[in-house]
């Protein structure tokens, strides 16, 4: 997970075992989600994710447009202010899952990885 974050320029902080209340603002906004779009769309049969798509692109620009309840400006306002400026490209390559492991290289030359063995080449 290092190697991702450092990939795209970003940190990754998981919330802490046992203490539920790290995870209260993503579970709201996810419940919001769920209420605000997911409920008008619930009647409604889709094709394709083409067609999902579509639908909630409106439902989605509402709601980020809706205007706070306790708090000035709303959910576009703050993310243009606050997080659209802190914002960087992403990089040109996208990253590539690897997985390391050390293994020992028998006599024959060839390697066993996951009960799969694979032949070291010989230079002599």
């Amino acid at each position: 997970m290092l190697d991702f974050a450092r990939h795209y320029g970003t940190s990754i902080l998981p919330a802490r075992p046992y203490h539920p209340q790290d995870k209260a603002k993503a579970e709201s906004a996810v419940q919001i989600v769920e209420r605000w779009i997911m409920a008008r769309l619930r009647h409604q049969q889709f094709a394709s994710v083409h067609e999902v798509n579509q639908a909630v692109a409106p439902l989605l620009t509402q709601l980020n447009e809706k205007p706070f309840q306790k708090l000035p400006g709303s959910r576009a306002s703050t993310f243009a202010a606050l997080d659209a400026p802190a914002l960087l490209p992403l990089p040109s390559q996208p990253y590539e899952m690897a997985q390391f492991k050390t293994v020992k290289v028998h006599i024959d030359y060839h390697v066993d990885v996951e009960q799969h063995r694979y032949e070291q080449e010989h230079v002599s």
